[in-house]
């Protein structure tokens, strides 16, 4: 079952007209990925130190299905899937709440693990796989 993150559309992730401007959907995708890891037990600080990894973004794509505006509540779901030992996606999911709820984008990324100090990939650490799984 896909995790849900709730959150308020501000000011600050608007353009000049008034709608959410187009990287900020990539913004609060990550945010919801991040609130999803820290309700797995994963303390990123912590997590990334102990295992000397980075965790990039190798691709990236979204679709917007209608605008968003300051004020409005919004779900945002995150739902990981295993890709490789390596490397796995997470498809989004943006609604604005209602009534009626809508669907106002959709987001896919995908990550590599890579070991910070060579560069090279490396296998996922266990907490981060057991995430990826359970998703």
């Amino acid at each position: 079952m896909p995790f849900a993150h709730s959150r308020t559309v501000r000011f600050a992730d608007t353009d000049a007209a008034g709608v959410v401007f187009f990287a900020r959907y990539l913004a609060i995708c990550h945010e919801a990925y991040e609130e999803s890891l820290a309700a797995a037990g994963i303390d990123l600080k912590a997590f990334f130190a102990a295992n000397a990894i980075v965790v990039p973004i190798a691709r990236s794509e979204c679709d917007y299905l209608r605008p968003l505006h300051p004020g409005d509540k919004l779900r945002v779901t995150v739902a990981p899937a295993l890709l490789t030992a390596d490397s796995f996606a997470l498809r989004f999911e943006i609604f604005r709440l209602g009534p009626p709820e809508k669907l106002a984008a959709r987001a896919r990324t995908e990550h590599v693990c890579i070991a910070s100090a060579t560069r090279v990939r490396t296998a996922l650490p266990a907490a981060l796989a057991a995430w990826v799984n359970a998703g």
